[in-house]
């Protein structure tokens, strides 16, 4: 397994998007995608010791959201692009809360399941209810490169295809 990140900056209520690459992982002639076993998300404020209630304010929201393909905004649960998703909530008076909605271990039945990605991007996608300064959320996605039957491959690629329309 080998970890991927990404850190996205917020500074307003609008979308703020990013990629995770994994051209060099995935191969359609060796039929290689990569597996996606678990996605973290760390929510910290303007800097890396800020006090994060303070940059990003209480009554707010911030949710984030890793897809196989970019939908250009955040997406219903029910979308089969959707691989993980998470949110961070601070109340009026200062308390927080995380969640992560969606884990991708969630679509396997054993252990080394995870989620099988054949697309050459991962896409994150963050938005906030109004930030008092600034918001950083680093994804963390760990994963595997897999080798799939060729059954198996045409199946992930087709379904992530009509998932596209």
């Amino acid at each position: 397994m080998f970890t991927l990140t990404e850190r996205i900056t917020l500074s307003s209520t609008n979308a703020t998007f990013a990629t995770i690459d994994l051209g060099s992982y995935v191969d359609v002639g060796d039929r290689q995608g990569v597996q996606v076993h678990s996605v973290d998300f760390i929510f910290q404020g303007a800097s890396a010791s800020s006090d994060m209630v303070a940059d990003i304010g209480n009554g707010k929201e911030v949710s984030i959201q890793v897809a196989d393909l970019n939908r250009g905004a955040l997406v219903f649960a029910d979308d089969r692009a959707l691989v993980a998703s998470g949110r961070l909530t601070i109340d009026a008076n200062g308390a927080l809360d995380t969640d992560s909605d969606l884990y991708p271990d969630n679509y396997g039945k054993g252990s080394d399941d995870g989620r099988f990605v054949v697309n050459d991007q991962l896409y994150l996608t963050a938005q906030t209810t109004g930030i008092v300064n600034t918001a950083n959320v680093t994804v963390r996605v760990n994963a595997s490169i897999v080798s799939l039957s060729a059954k198996d491959f045409m199946a992930i690629a087709i379904q992530s295809t009509a998932a596209d329309n």
